[in-house]
């Protein structure tokens, strides 16, 4: 299952137009030129004088799951979610997701362990942020569980230090305590425990000669301890 980087792809969100006006219209159906517009007042006559048919609820909702799932795979919730902003009644909502729970169309557990590799791999996201990634989007915990089983601590911490790695590159001219500030939230902003992030920052800057007398004054012990929220210690 693929998934999505940033604002384009199989994995973002689509920017959903709404419909859209004929600035000649008035809002009366009418054209400013006195002729009726080109579709008229919404559930008007089709040609030949003939009432256009209602559409059907459940067909109305199928529409909605299908074009959400043409972008990118979706969870139950996110699904009931679009469906409940177009005004899908939640017992229709529950029978159109009942029905792609049981043929396959829709498998939150799938989709967790596809958007754990994607997103790590891709954006380079601890454990800790893609679990609350795939919770907001109503995935339960025991799936998220077992989709983060997948993800090795090992390549975690690998993937931390080669986002260090990186960075370092790109600072390679800024002052070590700059540095090590903007590495230290970089990571946690991925969602890397303070103890991991200052460790891996602190060695990536005493590999530098221009910042290995920095990094020996760092005391990541007492950093990590001071950074933890007093929940987490």
């Amino acid at each position: 299952m693929p998934e999505r980087q940033g604002g384009s792809g199989p994995w973002g969100d689509p920017a959903e137009a709404g419909p859209q006006s004929d600035p000649q219209q008035d809002g009366s159906g009418q054209r400013g030129d006195g002729s009726e517009g080109r579709s008229g007042r919404r559930g008007g006559s089709r040609r030949g004088g003939q009432p256009a048919a209602p559409l059907d609820p459940r067909e109305a909702a199928r529409e909605i799951c299908l074009r959400q799932l043409a972008v990118r795979p979706r969870t139950r919730l996110e699904l009931a979610t679009a469906m409940r902003k177009r005004g899908v009644e939640d017992e229709i909502a529950d029978e159109i997701l009942d029905r792609y729970d049981e043929v396959g169309i829709i498998d939150d557990a799938a989709f967790a362990r596809a958007w754990v590799a994607s997103r790590h791999h891709g954006k380079g996201l601890s454990r800790r942020a893609l679990a609350g990634e795939l919770r907001r989007k109503g995935v339960s915990s025991d799936e998220v569980g077992e989709a983060l089983d997948e993800l090795d601590p090992d390549v975690e911490e690998q993937t931390a230090r080669a986002l260090v790695a990186r960075r370092l590159r790109v600072e390679s001219n800024a002052p070590p305590e700059a540095v090590f500030r903007r590495l230290v939230g970089m990571l946690a902003r991925k969602g890397y425990p303070p103890g991991m992030a200052i460790r891996l920052v602190k060695e990536g800057l005493a590999a530098r000669d221009d910042a290995a007398e920095f990094a020996d004054g760092i005391d990541a012990d007492a950093l990590a301890d001071a950074a933890l929220d007093p929940d987490q210690r």
